[in-house]
């Protein structure tokens, strides 16, 4: 699937973005956003499509950065192939979940033909866990400790449970849903227990473009973005670790909720508008981030950041919420040779530890401070696996010419990393060629 010689005034296929807030922060949304931005700029038309009559989504409309896109009153050409992109597919479009998105999904594949629709599932960002570590996991959150988790009999029910359940509520049996999981790299394991999940790397944040410069010198800024309801536990910590910079550190907070007390921060409450969160975002010399959007937007900046998404629990057994996103980072940053004091430092703070030595360590430039990276060496995907948008590119590129859904999503299956061929070995590019290319 060659993607030279594309006319690109002619779209081929109809490309839906149906963004929708599927967990508690704004990331699932603005990821469907940031796919019909790059879409675009590769030159494929991308469309918002919303039945008369029906308030948008929550979340929406937001100050969020949309794409140029159509707004039609109705789907169509009749019969043109079709391509939609959505948050969690099986949550938030298929039909029997009632979702935000079920109507319009309804009514696209009604008037483009079912077979010539195919759906694109952006998943939650880095979770492949294997349902025995989801189970281990929910477990550990839940306040068991590590060393009580052992297999068992009602360990392995409670497994077999999930995994049943995690494929039913995502529709991994939908042959025209693509469901891809974008990740820092493959987990073979996983892609061994759920076959109809394919693994990517990282959503860009934007489309390529040059660098940004490092701030101004003068005025010092922290821009945190303050999802977690639990952020503010470690408000105080923050600030007596910035007590002593000078320049004195202006501390910019983004939260979605009021905050009991903003003493010592510039608070505010709700989603910045794109201009000033870009602006505030630029003039930050570290930002903390969170979730998936902003943590992959602050890697691929290259400048310093903090991650923090939450935590439970009091005291000795205060646990992290939701670590598998920093947890693979870290993983991939132990192979890439960042400093050891560095990534102790950003496990510390996901956790809450050491909150006040950490900030103070982070705006003094100490240690692994003085040369945080600005590439982090992710690895193990293919063309077109290593960029998800790559990905849906080339099946608008296919579907265009040969509208069969659930071919297209078959080959994509097939060709995905950490599938095993008949030989026995590991999917690569080269085997991909004449399967999806």
């Amino acid at each position: 699937m060659s993607s030279g010689g594309r006319d690109r005034g002619r779209p081929g296929v109809a490309i839906y973005l149906l963004p929708a807030v599927v967990g508690g922060g704004w990331g699932d949304l603005e990821e469907v956003l940031a796919v019909g931005r790059q879409l675009v700029a590769r030159g494929r038309p991308v469309r918002y499509y919303r039945a008369a009559g029906r308030p948008p989504p929550r979340g929406l409309p937001g100050p969020w950065r949309w794409p140029r896109c159509d707004r039609p009153e109705r789907p169509g050409p009749p019969g043109t192939p079709a391509l939609t992109v959505t948050p969690s597919w099986g949550l938030s479009a298929a039909p029997e979940a009632n979702g935000p998105w079920s109507r319009e999904v309804g009514e696209i594949e009604a008037i483009h033909g079912a077979g010539r629709t195919l759906h694109v599932s952006l998943e939650e960002f880095a979770r492949t866990l294997t349902s025995r570590a989801a189970e281990a996991e929910r477990l550990r959150e839940g306040g068991v400790p590590r060393r009580s988790i052992r297999p068992g009999r009602s360990f392995d029910r409670r497994s077999r449970f999930f995994h049943r359940e995690f494929a039913r509520y995502r529709g991994f049996d939908r042959p025209r849903v693509l469901h891809l999981f974008p990740t820092f790299r493959p987990d073979r394991a996983f892609a061994r227990e759920f076959a109809s999940a394919v693994m990517t790397g990282p959503i860009p944040a934007d489309p390529p473009g040059p660098r940004r410069s490092p701030p101004p010198s003068g005025a010092r800024r922290w821009l945190w973005y303050a999802s977690p309801s639990s952020a503010e536990r470690l408000a105080a910590r923050v600030r007596a670790g910035l007590a002593d910079a000078q320049p004195p550190i202006r501390l910019r907070v983004v939260s979605p909720r009021p905050w009991r007390s903003s003493e010592g921060i510039d608070l505010f409450v709700g989603p910045l508008p794109g201009p000033r969160w870009r602006s505030e975002w630029d003039r930050s010399e570290l930002r903390i981030v969170t979730g998936s959007r902003t943590l992959l937007e602050a890697l691929q900046d290259g400048r310093p950041f903090l991650y923090f998404n939450g935590i439970r629990g009091e005291g000795r057994r205060v646990r992290r919420h939701r670590p598998e996103k920093i947890a693979r980072l870290l993983e991939a940053a132990r192979t890439a040779g960042v400093a050891q004091e560095l990534r102790r430092d950003l496990s510390d703070f996901a956790r809450g530890r050491r909150v006040e030595e950490v900030v103070r360590r982070a705006h003094q430039r100490r240690d692994g401070w003085a040369d945080f990276p600005d590439r982090w060496g992710f690895a193990g995907f293919p063309p077109p696996y290593r960029d998800p948008v790559e990905l849906i590119d080339r099946l608008a590129e296919g579907l265009a010419a040969e509208p069969d859904a659930a071919r297209w999503v078959a080959r994509a299956r097939a060709a995905a990393p950490g599938r095993r061929r008949a030989s026995g070995g590991t999917a690569t590019a080269s085997a991909s060629k004449g399967v999806l290319y």
